[in-house]
């Protein structure tokens, strides 16, 4: 089946959540904040908190300061917030970042802080396409993509959530060459994955096949579910 092709995620947010209303958000896990700081621009009547576990991230998010954002270092499973602060919950590609046997606990702490009818927004990469075949070769997702699906399955089976929608698209994604990927890609894990001679030959040899005139390209599978809170 093929899936639309989107490259800002934020219109298939706004498409999915009324940001034009004045809305309090929570990004758990925000990276660098890329799309919140977005949609700040766009939407002035919203403001967003967001979470960091990782500390080296968490001091560049501070140096970076936007108005309407703040920045707390915490992790999904324990949210510095009151009960019902927010209408909106952003996880993008963070909930399979969650440790395992915290997923649970972190789906519930994310229920805590919505307010009643409050939504959790979860983007997720899908284990699929060509370009996950070379990605897992030296970062294997495989278990904690499909822990991140099957805690977001049992917390609407749980009655605590009901599923809004579920949304499958595509991220077109580019490489002038295999250079750009490894430095995009590899030489960001390299020390935590330990890449050998090898395995780098074996990413090489699968990456070279997708090589056009003008670089490779690919197609990135992603699945958004959105969650409403019950209760």
């Amino acid at each position: 089946m093929n899936h639309p092709l989107i490259t800002d995620e934020l219109d298939l947010l706004h498409s999915l959540v009324d940001l034009e209303q004045q809305a309090r958000i929570i990004e758990l896990g925000c990276g660098a904040a890329q799309l919140s700081r977005k949609l700040l621009d766009r939407f002035p009547l919203c403001d967003v908190s967001a979470t960091e576990v990782d500390e080296r991230q968490h001091a560049k998010n501070l140096q970076q300061p936007q108005e309407r954002l703040s920045f707390l270092q915490a992790g999904a499973q324990a949210i510095p917030f009151a009960d019902g602060r927010f209408d909106l919950a952003l996880m993008l590609k963070s909930l399979h970042h969650v440790p395992l046997d915290l997923l649970d606990q972190a789906l519930g702490e994310v229920h805590r802080v919505l307010r009643p009818l409050g939504l959790l927004y979860v983007s997720e990469p899908v284990f699929a396409g060509p370009h996950n075949e070379i990605t897992r070769l030296f970062h294997d997702e495989e278990q904690v993509r499909a822990a991140a699906l099957h805690a977001l399955q049992s917390a609407v089976a749980s009655g605590a959530w009901e599923q809004v929608s579920e949304v499958f698209f595509d991220v077109p994604v580019h490489y002038r060459d295999c250079a750009e990927f490894e430095q995009r890609l590899l030489d960001i894990t390299y020390l935590d994955h330990q890449l050998n001679a090898a395995t780098l030959a074996a990413v090489r040899e699968r990456f070279e096949p997708h090589m056009g005139a003008d670089g490779a390209y690919f197609e990135r599978p992603m699945r958004v579910n959105l969650l409403r809170k019950i209760g």
